[in-house]
């Protein structure tokens, strides 16, 4: 086993390779006096570096002179003592959190650091949901592909642009096959030409090796406008009707009685 010691901050390296337990014990009180002394304890295999942490530096972690600081309502304080940001983060309740640390000097702003925290992983998964993932699904055809062959391979990329993935088509040579690009890139125009407006050609025909690849991409969807609602014809003005025919009067003859002879 080797050891080295030495003084300050600098590493302290045991190799443990074969060690036993005794020497494992006497290991171990070494590392609690070297903790003791302010030393750092490395074992083999070490490791070069270690975790880079992404969070902000709070509190004491700040170790600046001076920062610029800026207040909880986001109002300019100016530049002050780190001493003096960390008293009025105090006297507010809250922490100081450096927000800029490659400024001169340094932003830090007063804030609840908890609160930041969850802000930003809430906007985070956010961006997660609204974000796009982009599949490209590939369909592999032959030069002299069968015609039965061709229409199911058009349907299934025809499916996949439907769905909003990219497609890759690659013709495949063999043989003497390779001599005639041709064929392939005929083929790769009749395919652009028989799926339409519902793809659009993100990647000419191209050869690579063996292989003739291009890429199709979905159509983006044409906000179309909403067509104007034909107006309900307005109804028929409804003919006044004729004013009735006044009734015919009827004449009842008037009934005298005659008085009877005297």
């Amino acid at each position: 086993m080797q050891a080295r010691h030495t003084s300050g901050r600098v590493p302290t390296r045991i190799a443990l390779k074969g060690v036993g337990l005794v020497w494992k014990l006497r290991l171990a009180k070494c590392a609690c006096l070297c903790m003791h002394q302010n030393r750092t304890l490395l074992l083999y295999p070490s490791t070069t570096g270690g975790p880079i942490s992404i969070e902000p530096r709070i509190n004491e972690r700040i170790r600046v002179p001076e920062v610029r600081l800026v207040g909880p309502a986001g109002e300019q304080i100016g530049i002050v003592r780190i001493d003096d940001a960390l008293r009025l983060a105090v006297e507010a309740d809250l922490d100081l959190v450096e927000v800029a640390p490659d400024s001169k000097p340094p932003v830090c702003k007063i804030m609840d650091y908890g609160k930041f925290k969850y802000e930003a992983a809430v906007k985070a998964r956010e961006a997660r949901k609204n974000q796009v993932n982009t599949v490209i699904k590939e369909m592999k055809l032959r030069p002299k592909i069968d015609q039965h062959d061709y229409e199911t391979k058009k349907g299934h990329i025809e499916r996949f642009l439907a769905q909003g993935d990219k497609v890759k088509i690659t013709i495949m040579f063999r043989g003497r096959e390779q001599s005639r690009p041709e064929l392939g890139y005929r083929l790769l125009q009749k395919l652009a030409q028989d799926i339409g407006e519902t793809a659009v050609v993100e990647s000419a025909p191209l050869q690579d090796g063996r292989n003739m690849t291009m890429v199709l991409a979905p159509a983006r969807r044409k906000v179309a406008e909403k067509a104007a609602k034909p107006a309900k014809p307005e109804a028929a003005p409804v003919a006044e009707a004729a004013p009735a025919a006044p009734a015919p009067e009827v004449v009842t003859p008037e009934v005298t009685e005659e008085s009877p002879e005297a």
